[in-house]
């Protein structure tokens, strides 16, 4: 009577998709599930898997180990990061001899077990335990917005401290939020933070920082803020070699429903629940006309391999590097994307309105290109590669049919030679379109003004003193906003528009400098060159009588090329940078240490400055190793009698070890982004 009621519920609705992997039981599994009212989607073999599950639209996955244990443990393992990436339930039926297994098929990501032999009733009622784990897990949600409180994706309020420490340095959105002046700084005493929490607060606080410590696992505590009312969660974990405590900071909001704050424990980004709770809040939300937001769905390649070959422990650290990649690059403005981990190496990143599928792939692109820089790890250098999945939100999307078509996409990706990319429109324009309009595109932008010069200070170490700046381009696109100079130069080498491009923006740098008002007159002045450039005919002349035409001193003006540009013909760079150098301008060699970092080649070139990349000055905070690295770059560099310049500094940390290691010069978001000639003018003022 049960079962009977049972089957009698489920063909009263819809039929429920559920997928079937089963190498010996496949047909008696699909006439069971039939008959209760389920819509199999049923496979024997676990090659193409995935693809079949993501397209199926099921909730959940059921594998069949009964007779086909090791099968079942390869389908488990081809299916567990698409089935929780979709919010999803895996559902293992194993016979009673093989029940000690169990435990590696919990390891490899089911959900669910149920052990044979088992009756009629008991499966099904397995299957309706799975199910609910998916609606709950996937269910809808609605936050709603109050006006004046956070959203996710806002600036985020966060901060660090180092066990022992007397200061914690805070974002500055923590730093406005807990009540300090702008006057104040970002480095706070430890006391004077703490004497702003409640007795309540002091108590959560201290007994989450003691458990961090002790266990080295992800915690969190809430207390009231200031001004009582609102709750604040602080979500805590230890991130690099030097044991450094971070903590996420947010309000918590009343009518949000659980998960709606939530991050991963292991990685500090949004987990799951977080970003299916925000999705559907942004599709709520969208502007009619344009996709309310885009999804990609990202894949660390060979993960497996890395746990298998490396063990758990480094498996985790390269994860919670690659995270931080994903965060520095993604989170550019702070207001309106969204980083998360949906299952095991899998991330989405989810970009508001106003967006478009080009500003999807272009971050797509700029993400592989991220991940697959080597990471470090103990004595191990890790090479990952990556696929990523490129959706935009239609009309009558959920959060569900959003995500489930970037798996789509994501899948389609895995399988292409193509590329790593793969850009589903359900509307016109595909990916090849997009970059066919850009190169249209740029031809008019030079002619319309739309590409802007923006200037990042260059400060020096012991005094903190601005000295110089580097001139950046963007691109004011009318459709898809404004471009970096990554795009920019990209789009341009592919339509053979390269050497306008870099006329056009070395006269207008020069030009805006020598405009500048007399509070930066003992500023200098970077401006990059290209490869194009070096083995231009004439360029040297041609670049010296533009900057004495633009009334320039010449003498205050640095020429950075970079290190391929340097490689492609060595012979023609160092004939170039000598007439420069004649000229008086001076040479520096700009991201060392993505390429061939050579000293042989350093000393045949006419160089003043060493550029030291972003990345490295990003890992001089992990590991001993990495701080070798960096001190024996700085060390060659200054045998040569090289000015040291680091870039992408952006936090107190990094510039104390790097000023332990005799760099001269820093330039990132620690100081400043990239700003107008009006702003770095107030920038120059004295404070105070």
């Amino acid at each position: 009577m049960a079962a009977a009621r049972t089957n009698s519920k489920r063909r009263a609705r819809a039929a429920t998709p559920l997928f079937i992997l089963s190498a010996r039981h496949r047909d008696p599994l699909t006439h069971m599930v039939e008959q209760a009212g389920w819509q199999p989607i049923a496979a024997r073999r676990s090659a193409g898997a995935e693809a079949r599950f993501v397209t199926s639209r099921a909730s959940v996955a059921l594998v069949d180990a009964r007779d086909a244990l090791d099968e079942a443990h390869q389908g488990v393992r081809i299916l567990a990061d698409a089935v929780e990436a979709n919010a999803g339930a895996l559902l293992v039926l194993v016979s009673a001899e093989d029940s000690a297994a169990l435990a590696q098929f919990h390891d490899e990501g089911a959900t669910h077990f149920l052990v044979a032999p088992f009756s009629d009733d008991e499966f099904l009622q397995a299957l309706r335990f799975a199910d609910r784990h998916a609606e709950r897990v996937g269910g809808g949600y609605r936050p709603l917005r109050r006006s004046g409180e956070e959203q996710p994706g806002d600036e985020p309020a966060s901060w660090r401290w180092r066990p022992g420490s007397r200061t914690v340095e805070l974002s500055p959105a923590l730093a406005r939020k807990a009540g300090f002046g702008e006057d104040e700084g970002r480095r706070v005493s430890l006391m004077d933070l703490f004497r702003r929490l409640d007795a309540e607060g002091r108590r959560a606080a201290r007994f989450a920082v003691d458990r961090l410590i002790a266990t080295g696992e992800s915690t969190a505590f809430a207390h009231h803020d200031g001004a009582g009312g609102a709750r604040l969660a602080h979500h805590l974990r230890v991130e690099g070699a030097a044991g450094e405590i971070v903590g996420h900071t947010e309000t918590i909001r009343p009518d949000a429903p659980p998960g709606f704050h939530s991050r991963d424990p292991l990685t500090g980004v949004r987990d799951g629940q977080a970003a299916r709770a925000w999705i559907e809040d942004q599709l709520a939300s969208g502007a009619p006309h344009q996709p309310a937001l885009v999804v990609l769905l990202l894949a660390v390649s060979r993960f497996d391999a890395i746990n298998a070959a490396f063990g758990r422990a480094t498996g985790d650290a390269v994860l919670q590097a690659a995270a931080r990649r994903i965060e520095r690059l993604v989170d550019a403005d702070n207001k309106r994307r969204l980083v998360a981990r949906l299952a095991g190496a899998q991330f989405a990143v989810m970009l508001a309105a106003p967006t478009s599928l080009a500003e999807g792939r272009f971050m797509a692109v700029q993400l592989v290109e991220a991940l697959a820089r080597p990471f470090m790890s103990g004595d191990h250098v890790i090479t990952l590669g990556s696929r990523v999945g490129v959706v935009a939100a239609a009309p009558g999307d959920d959060p569900a049919s959003l995500l489930r078509r970037a798996s789509t996409a994501l899948v389609e990706a895995a399988a292409s030679e193509a590329g790593p990319i793969r850009v589903l429109d359900a509307g016109a324009q595909n990916e090849a379109a997009v970059g066919d309009q850009l190169e249209i595109d740029l031809r008019r932008a030079l002619d319309a003004d739309q590409i802007d010069i923006l200037f990042q200070p260059q400060v020096a170490v012991t005094s903190g003193k601005i000295t110089g700046v580097e001139a950046l381009a963007r691109w004011r696109h009318p459709e898809f906003g404004e471009l970096g100079a990554t795009t920019l130069f990209g789009v341009a080498e592919r339509s053979d528009y390269l050497v306008q491009l870099s006329d056009h923006v070395q006269r207008k740098a020069i030009a805006a400098a020598a405009a500048w008002p007399a509070v930066l007159d003992g500023l200098r002045l970077s401006v990059n060159i290209t490869a194009a450039d070096i083995v231009r005919p004439g360029f040297a002349e041609q670049f010296v009588a533009l900057v004495g035409s633009l009334g320039f001193a010449p003498e205050r003006l640095t020429v950075e090329v970079t290190e391929s540009g340097l490689i492609e013909d060595l012979n023609a760079a160092a004939h170039l940078l000598a007439r420069l150098r004649e000229a008086g301008l001076r040479i520096a060699i700009d991201d060392f240490g993505t390429g061939y970092s050579s000293l042989a080649y350093l000393k045949a070139l006419p160089l003043d400055y060493l550029k030291i990349d972003k990345r490295l000055c990003e890992d001089i905070t992990g590991s001993p190793r990495d701080r070798i690295v960096v001190r024996s770059v700085i060390d060659m560099a200054r045998s040569l009698g090289l000015g040291v310049i680091a870039e992408g500094v952006e936090t107190q940390e990094q510039l104390d070890l790097l000023a332990q290691e005799g760099c001269n010069l820093y330039q990132g978001f620690l100081c400043s982004p990239p700003v107008s000639a009006k702003e770095l003018v107030e920038l120059m003022k004295p404070s105070g």
